[in-house]
C-alpha cells in the first residue's frame, strides 16, 4: 500500500484538539475536583467517605469501559467514519457534565448523589472521546515519520494544556485573585471557559482532519481481536513482565498523586491561601518533566533501563527527604524562601519519577514481544490496554488514599470553615476582606503538628513506594536491552522457518 504523506492542515487540526480537551477533562475534572469539593462543598465525614468510595467505583468501571469502547469503536461504520461520530457525542456530554460539576449549588446528600451520578456519566462520556480521539491517530497517515511528527505534536498540545490548566486554576480560584470574588465563582468561571476551549479545540479535529481513505481500508480489512477484562487478566496471569510493570506503574500512579495534587493543600496550610506559590511549586515540578521527555532518547542510548532506573530512585529518594526536611526545618514565616526551596527540592522526583513513567511504558510495550516468545502470541491490543486500564485504578487508589489523610490529618475539617467563607463571599454576605482575614484564621488555628503530620504522610509515603518499586523492578523484572534483543532474534528465526 502506497504511505500517504500526512498535509499540514491535519497535523495542526489533530494535535490542537487536545488542548481545551487537556484543560478541561483531564486537567479541571480529574485534578482538581476533590479541591473543589473541599473549597466549597459542606459535608460530614461521613458523606467525604462516600465520594472516595466513588471514586474507586468509577475508576473501576471506567477501566473495565476502555476495552469495551475499543471493540464499538472497531464495529462502527457511518457515513462520517468511526471516530468522529464518537469523538462528538463524548465531548457534548463532557462539556454539560464539567460544567454542571463546577456550578451547581447542592451541598450534603444531594450533592453527594449528584456527584456519583456525575462522576460516572463523565468517565462514559470522556472514555467515547478519548478512545475515538486516539483511535484517530493512525488513519491520519501510515508513515512512521508522519506518525512519529503527530505524536510530538499532540503531546507537546496536550502539555500545554496541562500548563495552562496548572497556571489559570491555582491562580483564579484562591485567594485574592479567585474570579468573581471567590473560590465558588472561580471554579464555576473557569468551567465555563476550559468548557468553551475544548469545544472550540475539539471542533478543529471534527471538521479539520480528513482521514487517509487507504489508511481506513487497510484497517477495514485487518483482523480484529476483542479486548475484555477477561483477556486483560489472562495476559497478566501468562506474562509475568507485563504483571510486574503493571504493579510498578500502579505504585507510580498513588506516588504520583500524593507528591502533587495532596501537596497543594499542604503549601495552603503551610504559606497560606494564595495559588501563587501552588503555580511555582507544579510549574518548577512540570519544567522538569520537560527536560526529561526532551533529553530520555539520548539518555537512553547512553545509558542502560537500570542505571537510569537506579539514577531515578535516588533522585526520587533524595527530593522526598528534601521536601520533609525544607518542610519540617523552615519556619513558614520565611514565605517566598520557603516557597523557593520547596519547589526547587520537588526537581528531583519530577525527574525520577519521569524517568521511572518513561521507562516502564518501554517495557510494556516491549512485553509484546515477550508475549510472543512465549506464547506464540503478540496481543498488542490487550498488552497496549493494560496500560490506561491499570493507571485508572492507580489513580483511584491515590486518590482514595488522599480522601483518608485528608479527613485523618484534620485538613478536611479546617476546609469546610474556609467552604462555608467561600459560599459566603460568592453570596456577597461578606466581604473579600473580611473572608481573607478568616480564611487566614482558621488555616492559623489548624495546629502546626497537624500540618507536620500532612507532610510526613505525603513526602514519606511516596518516598517508601518509590523503593519499593526499585526492589521489585531489580528482582522481578528479566528483560533488558540484551535479553530483548536476543529475544527479538529468536522470533525472527522462528518466523524464517515458518515461512
Amino acid at each position: 500500500m502506497k504511505e500517504n504523506k500526512l498535509s499540514r492542515g491535519n497535523l495542526w487540526a489533530f494535535a490542537l484538539g487536545t488542548v481545551g480537551r487537556d484543560m478541561a477533562a483531564a486537567g479541571l475534572f480529574l485534578n482538581y475536583l476533590i479541591t473543589y469539593v473541599m473549597l466549597t462543598k459542606q459535608l460530614s465525614v461521613q458523606e467525604f467517605f462516600v465520594i472516595s468510595i466513588v471514586f474507586v467505583v468509577a475508576r473501576i468501571i471506567d477501566a473495565i469501559l476502555d476495552p469495551i469502547m475499543g471493540n464499538i469503536l472497531d464495529a462502527t461504520h457511518t457515513r462520517f467514519g468511526k471516530f468522529k461520530p464518537w469523538i462528538v457525542i463524548g465531548v457534548l456530554g463532557t462539556a454539560v457534565i464539567v460544567v454542571i460539576s463546577f456550578t451547581n449549588t447542592l451541598q450534603g446528600w444531594p450533592y453527594i448523589v449528584a456527584f456519583g451520578i456525575l462522576y460516572l456519566l463523565f468517565n462514559i462520556f470522556f472514555t467515547m472521546n478519548d478512545i475515538a480521539y486516539w483511535g484517530m491517530l493512525p488513519a491520519l497517515s501510515s508513515n512512521a515519520d508522519d506518525r512519529n511528527a503527530l505524536t510530538s505534536l499532540t503531546s507537546l498540545m496536550a502539555g500545554i494544556g496541562a500548563f495552562l490548566t496548572n497556571t489559570l486554576v491555582q491562580y483564579f480560584t484562591v485567594g485574592d485573585h479567585a474570579l468573581g470574588g471567590s473560590t465558588v465563582s472561580g471554579y464555576a468561571w473557569i468551567a465555563i471557559i476550559f468548557t468553551g476551549l475544548m469545544l472550540f479545540t475539539q471542533g478543529l479535529t471534527v471538521f479539520g482532519v480528513h482521514e487517509d481513505p487507504a489508511v481506513i481500508a487497510q484497517q477495514e480489512n485487518t483482523p480484529r481481536v476483542k479486548v475484555s477484562f477477561r483477556a486483560i487478566m489472562a495476559v497478566l496471569k501468562k506474562n509475568d513482565q507485563v504483571l510486574w510493570n503493571a504493579l510498578l506503574l500502579f505504585i507510580y500512579m498513588i506516588v504520583t498523586t500524593l507528591s502533587t495534587t495532596v501537596f497543594n493543600f499542604y503549601l495552603i496550610f503551610s504559606l497560606g491561601y494564595s495559588g501563587s506559590w501552588n503555580i511555582i511549586f507544579i510549574l518548577l515540578g512540570q519544567a522538569a518533566g520537560v527536560v526529561v521527555f526532551t533529553t530520555f532518547s539520548s539518555l537512553s542510548k547512553r545509558f542502560s533501563r537500570m542505571t537510569l532506573i537506579r539514577a531515578a530512585t535516588i533522585m526520587a529518594v533524595i527530593g522526598y527527604a528534601l521536601l520533609l526536611a525544607v518542610g519540617l526545618l523552615v519556619p513558614d514565616n520565611w514565605g517566598a524562601g520557603k516557597a523557593w526551596l520547596l519547589s526547587a527540592a520537588n526537581i528531583l522526583p519530577s525527574v525520577g519519577n519521569g524517568i521511572y513513567y518513561l521507562i516502564l511504558i518501554i517495557n510494556i510495550a516491549n512485553a509484546v514481544e515477550y508475549n510472543e516468545y512465549l506464547t506464540g502470541q503478540r496481543n498488542e491490543g490487550i498488552i497496549f490496554s493494560v496500560r490506561p486500564f491499570v493507571t485508572k485504578l492507580g489513580m483511584a487508589a491515590g486518590q482514595f488514599l488522599a480522601i483518608v489523610i485528608y479527613a485523618g490529618v484534620g485538613i478536611f475539617a479546617a476546609t469546610q470553615h474556609i467552604s462555608t467563607l467561600e459560599r459566603d463571599a460568592q453570596r456577597g454576605t461578606l466581604s473579600a476582606v473580611a473572608k481573607k482575614s478568616a480564611v487566614e484564621q482558621v488555616i492559623h488555628n489548624v495546629p502546626l503538628n497537624r500540618t507536620e503530620l500532612l507532610l510526613g504522610l505525603i513526602t514519606l509515603i511516596p518516598l517508601i513506594g518509590i523503593v519499593l518499586a526499585y526492589w521489585i523492578y531489580r528482582h522481578k523484572l528479566t528483560i533488558d536491552e540484551t535479553s530483548y534483543a536476543n529475544i527479538v532474534a529468536t522470533l525472527k528465526k522462528r518466523r524464517g522457518e515458518a515461512k
